[in-house]
């Protein structure tokens, strides 16, 4: 009995887990009330825990869809990029998450799809897939992607390479990106630690940029990983 009760558990949660992990979504009014009121907590928690700060949020288009690409080495990455979005660009910004990872349990893809409205990018499998759907967001005008092409957290909050996906999305396309970095998260709450630390956080956002000429994807990643770590040597403290 408690095998089939186990099963039947088993099974509902993962019909569960393949609805949040269908995408585009529903518009829904219930979970975009309840994210908007997510989202203010978590940006007061920002500012008073984290002290956070954005430096050159006046790069930001005010209605055009486009990328912002940054460093990743801590999993207040995404929600520092939303922060310095508008609230009314909340329900179309979508921070680009690995499906393997954050769509496999229950609370991890209802916190995902529910609070973050992040899009599951297969990493081994349909990767193809994953762009065209990328490109289908990003042709739709006031859409923003939120995507960290080092493809995991760093270990040592080191900027690593970044992976051939961006050029292959990017390269060709007329949409702008912007290139971030975001200084502190690591020191805050690097990979392996269950709660953030109060330490500062800065983000910083650079002027955009696009690459309709250029053709060459591997050029248009290493052209952004520079462009991130300019902003670094530039602008970081550390």
């Amino acid at each position: 009995m408690n095998r089939m009760t186990n099963g039947a558990t088993l099974a509902l949660e993962r019909r569960v887990v393949d609805r949040l992990r269908r995408f585009p979504r529903e518009p829904d009014v219930v979970v975009y009330g309840f994210r908007s009121v997510i989202t203010l907590l978590i940006r007061a928690l920002l500012r008073v825990y984290l002290r956070f700060e954005i430096l050159g949020a006046e790069n930001l288009p005010n209605d055009k869809s486009f990328v912002l690409v940054a460093n990743h080495s801590s999993h207040l990455d995404s929600v520092c990029l939303l922060a310095a979005l508008p609230l009314g660009r909340l329900h179309r910004a979508f921070p680009v998450a690995a499906a393997d990872y954050f769509f496999r349990s229950l609370p991890r893809s209802w916190f995902a799809s529910v609070v973050m409205n992040a899009l599951p990018f297969g990493r081994q499998w349909r990767v193809r897939e994953s762009l065209a759907l990328c490109r289908s967001l990003l042709a739709e005008p006031g859409n923003v992607l939120i995507i960290f092409p080092e493809g995991t957290r760093s270990r040592t909050g080191q900027l690593q390479s970044f992976k051939p996906g961006i050029g292959a999305l990017l390269a060709g396309c007329e949409v702008c990106v912007l290139p971030c970095y975001l200084e502190g998260a690591f020191r805050a709450w690097p990979k392996g630690r269950r709660l953030p630390r109060p330490r500062k956080v800065r983000l910083l956002i650079g002027p955009p940029r696009d690459f309709r000429r250029e053709e060459d994807a591997a050029m248009v990643a290493a052209e952004l990983r520079e462009a991130v770590e300019a902003l670094r040597k530039t602008h970081g403290r550390c």
